[in-house]
């Protein structure tokens, strides 16, 4: 929904006959970026309206990427640091530039992509149209914007709580030591043909994919240091039926719309509740119902009662015993057993 939010008014304000760069893309990940581009694509296929879509992102070819733009598109899709490389080249036009969009802006604003998202800004005309689109933009990302930003509009759709009512949440107390095998039992449990896990570190990741496989689970892992060809293998062996777990950081599942998500796991908890909210947003998505389960120990139990109160959601403690999910036999000190 969020992508049509944009695309949709891109297109109509396209002019098809100025074969010219007209409206910028800008996303935090190769993921994202080509989602996003194929969206772009999809939506020129069946509306009718021929715009013209590039994808630009770092560690690509750009010999391919330079091809395409001799094919003068209307939209550019990217990652802010190979387009302003680009445009430092003037390989790249954007005086013809009217819409900048930041997609995941809270992620495209922080600090470590602020300088070269600004740079990539001040390239164009003044009198373009800024838009910014997030989940969880925050009162520091408008500060942030507030210096490109004239009288601007604020939309926002709300919800009765941050999290929608259909999701479940569950939290699984367990020692440091066992997180794993409670993680492989409750896989076994759900069955799932798909399942995202979130883990923290990109070691961390590689460690889970490894145990996983070895007793038998299909898992490829998903992490922003990873070659490029690695996470798109993993990306497409998830979305083809391959491997049934994606082991993953906030990172690189940041945007990301996978279909038919029931579950998802954190196996770490996520450092803000504003990444659990991105988290549980993989799944549940058009009314769907969706599940996400926490795997914690006893240092994230205070962690635990703090998303409860900051995004107004139950979390029922469980327990894996004999293939099945079931209430937890004790009640840590300080949480609401459900």
């Amino acid at each position: 929904g969020k992508t049509l939010a944009y695309l949709l008014p891109l297109f109509q304000k396209v002019v098809i006959d100025r074969r010219e760069v007209q409206g910028i893309i800008l996303a935090p990940t190769h993921e994202l970026v080509m989602q996003i581009f194929q969206q772009a694509e999809l939506l020129a296929k069946n509306s009718g309206v021929p715009v013209a879509t590039a994808a630009i992102v770092g560690n690509a070819n750009v010999v391919r990427q330079l091809e395409k733009l001799k094919e003068k598109p209307h939209l550019l899709v990217g990652s802010a640091g190979r387009l302003l490389e680009l445009i430092q080249k003037r390989k790249i036009n954007v005086q013809t530039v009217k819409t900048i969009v930041l997609d995941e802006a809270d992620r495209l604003l922080d600090e470590k992509n602020l300088a070269t998202v600004a740079a990539v800004i001040k390239t164009t005309q003044k009198d373009r149209q800024l838009l910014l689109f997030s989940a969880t933009i925050n009162a520091k990302t408008i500060a942030v914007a507030g210096q490109w930003l004239k009288e601007p509009f604020q939309a926002e759709l709300r919800q009765a709580a941050p999290v929608p009512a259909g999701i479940l949440h569950m939290y699984f107390p367990t020692e440091t030591r066992d997180k794993i095998a409670v993680l492989r039992k409750l896989l076994a449990s759900i069955r799932a043909e798909r399942s995202l896990v979130f883990v923290n570190t990109a070691p961390a990741i590689a460690e889970t994919v490894a145990k996983l496989n070895f007793h038998g689970v299909a898992a490829a892992g998903l992490h922003g240091s990873a070659d490029k060809r690695d996470r798109q293998q993993a990306l497409a062996d998830y979305r083809a039926g391959r491997v049934r777990v994606l082991v993953a950081s906030d990172l690189a599942a940041r945007g990301l719309d996978i279909a038919d998500l029931d579950n998802v796991i954190n196996l770490d908890l996520p450092e803000t509740p504003d990444d659990y909210l991105h988290r549980a947003g993989r799944t549940g998505r058009c009314d769907a119902p969706g599940r996400v389960f926490s795997i914690v120990d006893r240092s994230e139990l205070r962690q635990i009662r703090q998303l409860q109160k900051k995004l107004r959601i139950d979390m029922a403690a469980k327990q894996m015993s004999f293939g099945k999910i079931v209430e937890a036999s004790f009640q840590p000190a300080g949480a609401n057993k459900q």
